[in-house]
């Protein structure tokens, strides 16, 4: 069982942030007869799914049919979003019982220009709506210094709007902080994306991908973690193969078997941002 997969519905997005690479892959909407496909091979792996690799997933208009699909299966999933269509759906996740937490990227108003009143208004008045789910308010830029300084204003408008005193401050102390219910706001340093010819940063190092969770893009191809942008390291294609062929291959045990004894056999890895802050956390 893996404590998690991520299925890519769409790698289109209505924003370009700096953060996050554009793939250079052809741009798809999943139908719906690929999601309920890819459900029905990776629910004996797993109960929660994550929505989402690149791309905004609220983008995809089969999304209220998706979840049904995954209502049906008793699988839950989260959806990470840049919030602009996001009071569009409100009630769409407000129905739906398989939708455990929606991520927001905070950080996605300040790397594309937008009007950070307008859209912090439109934020906070869309999470006042959402009905028992955890909501992560996330500002995942700390790298740079322009937007730590626009951070302020973000975290200025969450301070009043949640009454919370000295908020800032409090950010500094802890990463992450419960303001309301199951609310939170998380704060963290940007991390380098992986990339095929990118510099290698890291020697070795022990992730989780293949053993806590895979990731399967909008054309089906599996690969062993979320930040696999262009699939570089496809692993099957879960269209034309069941799961349990794909993890069965011996190229893929070979990854995995190398994460767990931290070597790293894959080049894409070799040049990971997070993979890299994880292995820093550790020391």
């Amino acid at each position: 069982m893996f404590k998690k997969i991520y299925i890519e519905i769409t790698n289109i997005c209505n924003l370009n942030c700096k953060f996050c690479p554009d793939t250079k892959r052809i741009k798809k909407n999943m139908s719906l007869e690929e999601f309920t496909k890819i459900v029905y091979k990776i629910k004996n792996y797993t109960n929660l799914v994550y929505l989402h690799v690149k791309g905004e997933p609220l983008l995809n208009e089969n999304l209220p049919l998706f979840l049904e699909v995954l209502e049906n299966n008793n699988i839950l999933c989260n959806i990470t979003t840049n919030g602009i269509l996001l009071n569009d759906k409100v009630d769409i996740i407000n129905k739906s019982k398989a939708v455990r937490q929606v991520n927001i990227s905070l950080h996605s108003a300040i790397q594309n220009d937008l009007d950070l009143n307008k859209y912090m208004d439109n934020i906070l008045n869309s999470v006042d709506k959402l009905n028992n789910k955890i909501i992560s308010l996330r500002l995942w830029n700390l790298s740079d210094i322009k937007d730590n300084d626009l951070n302020d204003n973000i975290i200025n408008k969450l301070s009043t709007h949640y009454k919370i005193d000295n908020l800032k401050e409090k950010l500094k102390e802890n990463a992450s902080i419960k303001v309301k219910n199951n609310i939170y706001i998380n704060q963290d340093k940007e991390f380098i994306w992986p990339d095929i010819k990118g510099k290698e940063i890291n020697e070795q190092g022990r992730c989780l991908a293949l053993k806590d969770q895979i990731a399967i893009l909008v054309d089906g191809t599996v690969v062993p973690c979320c930040l696999d942008n262009n699939g570089d390291i496809p692993l099957g294609n879960i269209f034309s193969e069941s799961l349990e062929e794909i993890l069965n291959k011996d190229s893929t045990k070979k990854i995995r078997n190398g994460f767990e004894n931290k070597k790293l056999v894959c080049k894409l890895c070799k040049t990971c941002g997070f993979l890299k802050r994880l292995e820093d956390k550790r020391k």
